[in-house]
């Protein structure tokens, strides 16, 4: 099948597909898939919108595609499943939502269907978007696109693993602690994480407020850069959007494309990113895509951020405090299934008690550990302090922005491991996540290219982080190093 956004346009305009039989291919492929991505597949919703565009294709656009009034055209995504779509179930990954029909659609959704894109349905999650596994989904596990016995990383697996095994063309994901880009490296595809702010978060049912962000996940950076460039921009309906310039970032791709050179560029590799306990062949990959950047002009800055140290523990004291407010509204009143044995309760405490017995066990331990480290007597202790060192490492970052362009680490200390491997230890699960907790932090753009195999044949992504709004550069160099890297 095709490989680029800049391939099925091709195709379409010399007639060799149109949109609704590409459409169709997808669903075919979804049906006879056994990687259990999606849990809710909107067949005559997305045929529909097939349907119109060939007809477009045929009659408005006069046999060639839109490109600069729809970029999208035509091109079916995923939806991860914490995005609401109106009309169309919204489950999170939780028998808490297992019935929930949102009344309204996502912007970031809203903004890729009015480019063009076709949405094909929603895709698995870990529950509420806590996990690295994909393994605390409602729904059961994801399966890894090419290892059955493999994670594909969370908690957007659905997404990636529905881009790597060709049951959608792209997909979109969210992104806390690194729930893009780990499964963008564990399934081999590009997983983009913007800057805090770049792109809205209205619809997007949340976690962690101050961390989440909307991203896509593609098969190639160039396509990843327009989706996000698609995407991107302030919204009226969330306040914490900015209005910083959006740049063509896909044009930024294609311009090293023929020339992908790295000269002029200081690249930042940090001490604290390179530590005992990365599988070997993950830093042998990381080093030797280095040494190519280096050999294509880059100039290599050893850096440090001194207090990365303590970013899992930070990141977990405010992801988990924010969790229990923004979770608190699932109660059977507001939102969230009432089932029979509450109906029947005989006060509010008991109803309560059985609404909330339909989170799973992952969410119920975020919530009950953030709802601690809010109460009384410890919101100091833990809440406060977390922020106090959040702003340290932002100001880490800051300080080694001013000596280098980019910063390039590993995205995962190993490959994708054995299902149920971290699920009954927790801290070896939530280290998952360490060296991608620190962008999240800071609110950082960055993003996972993949770079190599591992003699298992798993994918090894690198990480790449760029200054607040500076995702240009991030493109650029990214689209390098897929270019010089095998």
């Amino acid at each position: 099948m095709y490989k680029t956004i800049r391939e099925v346009h091709e195709a379409y305009d010399t007639k060799k597909t149109t949109p609704l039989e590409l459409t169709r291919h997808y669903f075919s492929e979804i049906k006879k898939s056994k990687h259990n991505a999606f849990i809710t597949i909107c067949e005559d919703r997305a045929t529909k919108q097939a349907e119109l565009q060939t007809h477009e294709l045929n009659t408005k656009y006069s046999g060639k595609v839109p490109r600069q009034e729809k970029p999208l055209f035509g091109i079916p995504i995923g939806i991860k499943d914490v995005l609401t779509m109106d009309g169309v179930r919204t489950t999170c990954g939780s028998k808490m939502l297992d019935n929930y029909i949102p009344p309204y659609t996502a912007t970031a959704v809203e903004k890729l269907e009015n480019a063009g894109a076709i949405s094909l349905g929603k895709l698995n999650m870990d529950e509420f978007a806590m996990g690295s596994s994909n393994e605390n989904s409602a729904y059961g596990s994801v399966i890894h696109p090419t290892h059955p016995d493999r994670v594909p990383g969370g908690s957007s697996g659905g997404s990636g693993t529905a881009v790597a095994a060709g049951l959608c063309f792209a997909a979109l994901g969210t992104d806390t602690g690194g729930s893009i880009r780990l499964p963008a490296s564990f399934c081999g595809i590009v997983g983009m994480k913007p800057t805090y702010g770049r792109i809205s978060r209205y619809g997007q049912i949340a976690f962690a407020s101050s961390l989440d962000q909307i991203g896509p996940m593609t098969k190639t950076v160039e396509d990843a850069a327009l989706l996000c460039q698609v995407m991107a921009g302030q919204d009226a309906y969330d306040s914490t959007t900015s209005d910083a310039p959006v740049e063509d970032w896909q044009k930024a791709v294609r311009e090293v494309e023929n020339t992908p050179t790295a000269k002029g560029y200081k690249i930042g590799v940090p001490q604290e990113y390179f530590i005992d306990g990365i599988h070997p062949e993950v830093r042998k990959a990381i080093e030797n895509t280095i040494q190519v950047l280096k050999s294509q002009g880059a100039e290599i800055v050893p850096i440090s951020l001194p207090h990365t140290q303590y970013a899992v523990a930070t990141y977990y004291v405010i992801a988990v405090s924010e969790a229990s407010s923004n979770l608190s509204r699932f109660d059977g009143v507001r939102f969230g299934v009432r089932p029979p044995q509450a109906m029947e309760a005989k006060n509010p405490v008991e109803f309560y008690k059985k609404v909330r017995a339909n989170f799973g066990p992952e969410v119920k331990q975020r919530i009950i550990l953030g709802t601690f480290a809010l109460s009384s007597g410890y919101f100091d202790a833990y809440y406060r302090r977390a922020s106090q060192v959040r702003r340290l490492m932002r100001q880490d970052f800051e300080n080694a922005f001013k000596e280098v362009d980019l910063i390039v680490s590993p995205v995962c200390p190993t490959t994708a491991f054995k299902l149920g491997e971290k699920s009954k230890d927790p801290l070896q699960m939530y280290l998952s996540d360490i060296f991608t907790i620190p962008a999240s932090l800071a609110g950082l753009p960055s993003m996972s290219v993949p770079v190599a195999k591992d003699s298992e044949g798993l994918s090894i992504g690198i990480h790449l982080i760029a200054p607040r709004f500076h995702e240009t550069v991030l493109f650029k160099m990214a689209g390098i190093i897929e270019k010089v890297t095998p």
